[in-house]
């Protein structure tokens, strides 16, 4: 009995040692399998591949990151493809990475972990791959761009106003933080929405062919029926319009007209030539009636007393020939009866195709009118221009500066200055003369406008042969006025 029970308890030894070594290979056997694939939590590239062998982890991630990325501009949705932007999987290096953790791991320690259950987490596998930010900003400039910024509209003239209709704005995109954004998507098998930032772009000013357009449709609604001239210099980016109008037809410009007033210009330049810094009192006391007051008198003791007392308006004339302008004269003094020093010819008063009767002792074009002040500015402003490099050590930037504020000074509320916010600085003299007929025929205004969208220089003269109502021509003068302001200061009404 006691043999038999031994023989029991070996086979049953004998069948559990068998059981175990049958247990141990079929064990052995999975987690060779096991140990043939990644191991369970293995991620690539934050994709997880645990328990797939090469092949099928490679499979996994060209599914993640070949998914189109969507790309939002505004409402817009575009996919794009990542193969079609130089986006490449470097999937050797990746598997290659993970194998090697795999391969590190001694066999016999982990089967043992493998016994136990135990799966220690591998070390994430970051992702390798190649981008071109060149193709991605090219795609973006070449495809999206043109396709989805949408341009700014430009203002245009009201027709029968003063008024502009304000541009739209536009976006544009920011390419190179698009570059960036698309980048990031590209690298996620997850976060594939870029949504592209871009910046508002303000509408620009009006082209300065519309703006002359709306000076000729103001020409056109107020009825004016004269000859009109006007010049304009935008001081920040030196766009000029220059043009002759007269019912409806634009005609060449750089006609000879009187000059009257403005001629006192001139003169002051002339005075400042000759007297340096300080002005002496009764000089300046001189240009100070000149100008603010429009006063002839003091202009004939300026040229008198500090030019020359026979030749002072032709020693006015030579200077300004010096810096260039060939149409502006004064051929003698303002008082009545002034003797008339010499009669003057210019390519402008000897045009035979328009004639305003310009006054033979001082005429201008608007033109040189315009120059004139565009170069007391830049003299004033820059210590640069025309005045400074012609009458070098003679007229200096503080002087110009002084001729600038003498013009501020001449504060009349009609004209020009009517069509302007009254607090608006303009630094101006006008010129207008009762002619021997008794009327008005021909009604000027020159100066810079200082205002918050940019300075600028004008210069308008109006002719009637018949006659020039003063009211009616103030009225022309303040729209004209109004019409060039609102172009520079659209953005700031």
């Amino acid at each position: 009995m006691r043999n038999r029970s031994i023989t029991i308890i070996r086979w049953l030894s004998i069948i559990l040692i068998l059981a175990t070594v049958i247990l141990l290979v079929f064990q052995l056997i999975n987690y060779s399998r096991l140990r043939a694939s990644l191991p369970p939590g293995s991620v690539i590239g934050g994709v997880a591949v645990g328990g797939l062998d090469r092949q099928e982890a490679a499979d996994r991630l060209i599914q993640a990151y070949s998914i189109p990325i969507e790309i939002r501009y505004g409402d817009a949705k575009i996919q794009i493809k990542p193969a079609s932007i130089g986006f490449e999987l470097q999937l050797d290096v990746m598997l290659t990475a993970a194998d090697q953790q795999r391969i590190n791991l001694p066999f016999w320690t982990g089967f043992w972990d493998f016994l136990w259950n135990r799966f220690p987490t591998p070390d994430p596998v970051p992702l390798r791959v190649e981008i071109s930010d060149e193709r991605i900003r090219l795609f973006l400039i070449d495809e999206i761009v043109p396709r989805y910024d949408q341009p700014p509209t430009e203002a245009i003239p009201v027709p029968g106003s003063t008024q502009f209709v304000v541009g739209q704005a536009g976006t544009e995109l920011d390419v190179e933080r698009a570059v960036t954004l698309v980048k990031d998507a590209l690298r996620s098998p997850i976060a594939r929405v870029v949504n592209l930032t871009f910046s508002m772009v303000e509408p620009p000013r009006p082209s300065i062919q519309n703006l002359q357009i709306l000076l000729q449709q103001v020409l056109d609604v107020t009825g004016f029926n004269g000859l009109a001239e006007l010049y304009l210099l935008d001081l920040q980016d030196r766009e000029e319009i220059s043009f002759a109008y007269q019912s409806g037809v634009t005609l060449p410009g750089d006609i000879a007209f009187t000059a009257a007033s403005t001629m006192k210009i001139p003169i002051m330049i002339s005075v400042y030539r000759q007297v340096s810094d300080p002005i002496p009192p009764e000089v300046n006391d001189l240009i100070t009636l000149m100008i603010e007051r429009s006063e002839n008198d003091p202009a004939d003791r300026l040229m008198e007393t500090v030019l020359d007392g026979n030749l002072g308006p032709l020693q006015v004339t030579d200077d300004i020939r010096e810096i260039g302008l060939e149409n502006t004269f004064l051929a003698g003094y303002f008082y009545p009866g002034a003797p008339l020093l010499q009669r003057i010819s210019t390519k402008a008063n000897q045009r035979n195709d328009l004639n305003t009767n310009p006054d033979s002792y001082n005429q201008t074009t608007p033109v040189e009118m315009g120059m004139l002040m565009d170069d007391i500015y830049q003299c004033a402003n820059n210590a640069g221009g025309t005045l400074i490099a012609v009458f070098q050590n003679e007229i200096t930037q503080s002087e110009c500066q002084s001729m600038l504020d003498y013009l501020s000074l001449n504060r009349i509320g009609v004209l020009t200055q009517a069509g302007l916010p009254e607090a608006t600085k303009i630094a101006h003299k006008h010129g207008w003369i009762t002619e021997t007929d008794g009327l008005i025929h021909t009604i000027s205004d020159v100066g810079i406008v200082y205002t918050p969208g940019g300075n600028f220089v004008f210069s308008i003269f109006l002719y009637n042969a018949n006659q020039l109502v003063f009211d009616s021509a103030n009225i022309v003068f303040a729209q004209l006025a109004s019409a060039i302001y609102n172009y520079f200061n659209l953005s700031f009404e």
